[in-house]
């Protein structure tokens, strides 16, 4: 779709990569392409510091931070978070999963931050390393054509028209999904239609007797809520269910989402007193993928090729390691298209592959079975274990080949199966239930 822009005029920008968005996925390939002496661009719509949601980081981003030096920033402005909590009213009880029980003893915690602060670092990161990164650009238009040389046109603040000739683009333009928007490849997840609604509060309860860094998940009937300890006693606390609780709302969503919170006893026992320090933000469609992920001399990395149901806090990590995987593609792309199509294979399989071992958890964490399961752990044959791994983004192993995980799958299609007869696992094992 050309426009009358400046993308073939002399004064076009020519890189060896444009990258498209400056979050976790943009940032961290810019950084990782620059340090191999690559001519990077990367154009960002917004400034930093920003608000954004996915506060709650798993461990595996931790090996991450230390490729690209971060380390010791992250630790500065994080909130250490030992593992995850999961609280069923239903169930009348609680269950907390420490990451240190795991399989990979490499990295055993993780943190909480605020998006704000956590983006401006990998960004700050990436123009240390020497990337060009430019910021309230938007970009227009992308036409891909490795052969001729890919256009790029964006629109600076002052309505000023830029163009660029990268070798290579990286669409990391996470929800935008640029490229995906442009070659109409993106499709709803039909497995997982879900919507959200979020805010910060200041002053809520801890679960125990003082806070301890979890990220706590409460469960109810037709969903599940978050809460993400933040660094100056904020919480960050978010609602996430099915369209049709949605269609409920009536009136304002502070209003509807406040209400929501109180109709939960844990939940409202939590919030009592607490005050809402932010504006309340809905997002809706939270599932979906694109139908590719890469071609000759582009490919997606992170939300810009899919994303998945927030419950397991999966997406920042998802996003960076893609985004470090793509970054491979492209550096050895420059060089060798040829030996690069293979790695581009691999990076799809992996990207998927981590996808898929998450979404088996996501799409049954609403169904009895799978709650009971959580809310009852059981480490026979080294479930816990596997289940613990799961939770803390070890999905690059190929997961699904894990003797523990493979046990825990098929505890549920079991347990599944006496569900139907009308059992369900307490702790003293399966009972019968009244129908």
């Amino acid at each position: 779709m050309p426009l009358d822009t400046p993308d073939t005029a002399p004064d076009a920008t020519s890189c060896d990569v444009l990258i498209i968005g400056g979050g976790p996925a943009g940032a961290t390939a810019a950084t990782l392409l620059a340090e191999k002496g690559r001519h990077v661009v990367l154009l960002e719509k917004d400034h930093h510091p920003r608000f954004h949601i996915g506060e709650s980081l798993l461990p595996l981003n931790l090996r991450i931070f230390e490729t690209l030096g971060v380390a010791d920033r992250m630790a500065a402005i994080g909130v250490h978070k030992p593992g995850a909590r999961f609280v069923s009213d239903e169930h009348g009880k609680h269950t907390a999963f420490s990451f240190a029980a795991g399989l990979n003893q490499d990295y055993t915690y993780a943190y909480q931050v605020r998006r704000s602060e956590f983006d401006e670092v990998l960004f700050s990161r990436a123009r240390e390393a020497g990337a060009d990164m430019r910021q309230g650009m938007r970009v227009l238009d992308v036409t891909l054509d490795a052969r001729a040389g890919h256009r790029v046109t964006a629109r600076g603040e002052d309505g000023t028209l830029h163009g660029f000739r990268p070798r290579f683009v990286i669409d990391a333009s996470g929800r935008d999904t640029v490229l995906a928007a442009t070659m109409g490849s993106k499709a709803r997840n039909p497995h997982n239609n879900t919507g959200a609604l979020y805010g910060h509060f200041r002053g809520v309860a801890p679960f125990g007797e003082a806070e301890d860094g979890n990220i706590t998940i409460h469960l109810f009937d037709e969903g599940w809520f978050w809460m993400i300890p933040l660094p100056d006693d904020v919480m960050s606390i978010g609602v996430v269910s099915n369209p049709g609780f949605f269609k409920r709302r009536r009136g304002e969503a502070r209003d509807f989402f406040l209400d929501t919170l109180r109709a939960v006893p844990s939940v409202a026992r939590r919030i009592e007193g607490a005050e809402l320090v932010s504006d309340v933000t809905t997002t809706g469609n939270y599932s979906y993928a694109s139908k590719v992920m890469h071609g000759d001399g582009w490919l997606m990395a992170g939300d810009a090729y899919a994303f998945i149901d927030p419950v397991f806090s999966s997406g920042v990590l998802l996003a960076m390691a893609s985004a470090e995987m793509g970054a491979d593609v492209a550096d050895t792309w420059l060089d060798d298209p040829a030996r690069a199509a293979p790695m581009a294979r691999a990076f799809e399989r992996k990207v998927k592959r981590a996808i898929g071992s998450l979404s088996w958890l996501i799409y049954r964490i609403n169904t009895p079975v799978l709650r009971d399961m959580f809310m009852n752990p059981s480490n026979r044959f080294r479930m816990r274990e596997g289940l613990v791994s799961l939770l803390a983004g070890d999905v690059h192993v190929n997961a699904n080949r894990q003797m523990p995980v493979l046990a825990f799958k098929a505890a549920y299609h079991l347990l599944s199966l006496a569900h139907r007869f009308g059992y369900r696992l307490r702790p003293d094992g399966l009972v019968k239930v009244a129908a």
